[in-house]
């Protein structure tokens, strides 16, 4: 049997084909989940329609509108969209990043940069919650030193996830600011970190869930809160 020439960490963190192998997280040694070999990737939220008591916090047009003020507040504060680079967390928030560059660019007829900045080799939480496989990290040419960076995701809960976005980031580059832009803030935070773009503030308690779908990923567009 093959085995990789890479130690699984090294090759988690640069998206080499070779983390296959690997049987167990670089991390917590517990078994990695890993995608289909055909069809759309399994999430932890996207295997499944949202259940019929599920309420619709956002519907397709709402998450349009929403996307389309982040891109002007993003321009706002950006003053233009001078070295502004939009990095998307998976794996929703990469979707949701590209949409915003779309506008953004019909807006000021530039094209903005956009990444994937995966963190799953950066979390502190793995021995809470089951792993998953690493997705790639992709950063646009020209990396993130002296760059805007708007690190973007589909729901701000305790924190950890951007927490671990900033660590990972900081293993790639230096950028001038960085800020945050979320389709959903659902509260309940862990750890002092704050959205700069919010689509959504969903006021919502700690034994419910908040179910995003996008096109891209699962078929069907929407916010649910179940």
């Amino acid at each position: 049997m093959l085995r990789p020439t890479l130690s699984c960490r090294a090759a988690a963190l640069i998206g080499s084909p070779e983390f296959r192998f690997c049987d167990r997280h670089p991390l917590t040694r517990r078994p990695v989940r890993r995608r289909r070999r055909s069809g759309k990737p399994v999430t932890a939220e996207s295997s499944v329609q949202p259940p019929a008591e599920a309420r619709v916090v956002l519907d397709a047009r709402d998450i349009t509108r929403a996307l389309t003020r982040i891109s002007h507040e993003i321009l706002e504060r950006n003053k233009g969209a001078g070295d502004l680079v939009l990095l998307g967390i998976p794996s929703r928030g990469v979707p949701l990043a590209r949409r915003i560059a779309e506008r953004i660019t019909a807006v000021e007829g530039v094209e903005v940069p956009v990444g994937a900045l995966d963190v799953t080799m950066y979390r502190d939480d793995l021995r809470k919650h089951p792993a998953r496989g690493p997705q790639p990290t992709e950063i646009p040419p020209g990396g993130l030193d002296g760059r805007t960076v708007v690190l973007v995701d589909d729901v701000l809960y305790s924190g950890r996830t951007v927490r671990a976005a900033l660590d990972a980031m900081n293993d790639l580059g230096r950028p001038d600011v960085v800020r945050l832009a979320v389709l959903v803030d659902r509260g309940h935070r862990e750890l002092p970190i704050r959205a700069d773009h919010v689509g959504k503030n969903l006021p919502s308690s700690r034994s419910e869930r908040v179910m995003v779908r996008l096109e891209e990923l699962d078929g069907l567009e929407g916010v649910w809160l179940a």
